[in-house]
């Protein structure tokens, strides 16, 4: 039986519902043995982020090697990375083990507002890691940071996934959670040609914490085992979609996702959500 192994490279969350925390359990869910590196450990819970404490560079790159030694990954997915260092190290990381399938979920912002990112590391991302992507997830506030344009209706959602990729990286897919008002839920992903659609019915709740973190998770568990990125994203819009539609109402503020609701359902033989493909938008642009 093949062992699948995923890599993620974050920060921990002490309350348990985003970061390291919340890929490994996505890992387990999916079937992908996990494994980590921390970048920062966070103090944090429902309410938001307390402090942040990173890594030195010495601790990231051992953790790295010794990864790189011995436990090839078979895809990987970074959260939180804080600094412009951490980020290049990371990138020659990638690049020197040679490590492919890799899924990059630009975390910037924590639900409750904190920067979970320093500014100079956003020019580095573009620079050294965007590069090595095969899926990048931004949400709509991440995207407009990394392309420079606000988003405003789908035209120019189009424009900033277009954007984010000519920095090199495969995939784009800019999520539609922070979208106001809409009675779907709809993830655009580009490929360098076409323009596709993800939606599924919006659900309406505060408990949304770490499901940047769970999506990204789930595409690269997805990967690791053999699946086409597309194929890799319909699976975590699906994970995704039952841990928000099964919350546990946990914490006073903006509670975890619920990571056990998917493989609850599967074996309920339940309809998992309501995923559609809305529309493909054929772009007659160059590829990479």
């Amino acid at each position: 039986m093949s062992i699948y192994k995923a890599l993620t490279i974050a920060g921990s969350d002490s309350g348990g519902g985003a970061g390291i925390q919340a890929d490994l359990k996505t890992f387990q869910e999916l079937g992908v043995y996990g494994m980590s590196v921390i970048t920062a450990v966070t103090a944090q819970n429902t309410l938001g982020v307390q402090g942040v404490y990173p890594m030195s560079a010495q601790a990231v790159e051992q953790q790295l090697a010794s990864i790189g030694a011995d436990l090839r990954p078979d895809a990987l997915k970074t959260g939180m990375l804080f600094s412009s260092e951490i980020i290049q190290i990371v990138a020659a990381a990638i690049r020197s083990y040679k490590w492919e399938r890799i899924v990059v979920d630009p975390v910037m912002i924590a639900k409750g507002g904190a920067s979970l990112l320093q500014q100079e590391a956003i020019d580095a991302m573009r620079e050294h890691l965007l590069p090595l992507a095969d899926v990048v997830t931004p949400n709509i506030p991440e995207a407009e940071a990394l392309s420079g344009i606000v988003i405003t209706d789908r035209l120019s959602r189009q424009q900033a996934a277009r954007r984010i990729r000519e920095y090199g990286c495969q995939h784009v897919m800019i999520k539609g959670g922070h979208e106001a008002d809409t009675e779907y839920a709809t993830d655009l992903l580009y490929d360098g040609k076409t323009f596709t659609e993800f939606s599924s019915r919006r659900l309406h709740t505060p408990h949304t914490h770490g499901t940047g973190c769970t999506f990204a998770a789930a595409i690269a568990s997805g990967l690791a085992q053999g699946l086409q990125a597309s194929e890799a994203l319909r699976l975590a819009k699906n994970f995704i979609h039952a841990a928000i539609a099964e919350p546990l109402f946990i914490g006073s503020g903006h509670g975890p996702t619920n990571h056990w609701a998917y493989q609850r359902g599967l074996r309920a033989g339940a309809a998992l959500s309501d995923i559609i493909i809305v529309n493909k938008d054929a772009y007659a642009g160059g590829t990479r």
